[in-house]
């Protein structure tokens, strides 16, 4: 299991971020101005942390850009894009589909890239080709579960 930890700017604003936009709950917190947190997002978890440059850890603002892309699989992404929006996120890529997914890229306040989206067609394993999707096109925009754990819409 691979947990990623977020290195941001203003820790408190963040989870209030993530709370709103993705429907993230704190399961674990120490400090109230400067913080280190673990959330949830249905079964997936991640860590946010105030930036702390004695322990290494710089948010996406200080090195002048995101140096990895997060993916959230969702059942809606269309729905959870737009709450990140409303939330304060800048949109980089509307949802669309695209290679077997459906999928939206967003920026959050902290300059962390998000895509969301979820898996169309047949099986998630075996990505859908065009061709496969003009056969059973009422499973083209249709997203199929996620061979992992379930998060919410």
């Amino acid at each position: 299991m691979i947990v990623p930890e977020l290195g941001v700017r203003g820790g408190p604003a963040a989870l209030e971020f993530y709370t709103a936009a993705f429907g993230a709950r704190v399961e674990f917190q120490v400090g109230d101005e400067s913080i280190v947190a673990q959330l949830a997002v249905g079964d997936a978890r991640f860590w946010v942390h105030d930036e702390s440059p004695p322990h290494g850890i710089a948010s996406p603002r200080t090195v002048g850009g995101a140096t990895t892309r997060l993916l959230l699989v969702v059942d809606d992404p269309d729905v959870v894009v737009a709450r990140a929006v409303a939330a304060g996120a800048t949109l980089h890529t509307p949802v669309g589909d695209s290679h077997g997914w459906r999928l939206g890229r967003i920026e959050d306040p902290y300059g962390h890239h998000w895509e969301i989206g979820c898996p169309l067609g047949m099986s998630a394993l075996s990505m859908p080709t065009v061709a496969s999707r003009e056969r059973h096109p009422s499973r083209a925009r249709s997203c199929i579960p996620y061979p992992g754990p379930g998060l919410p819409s």
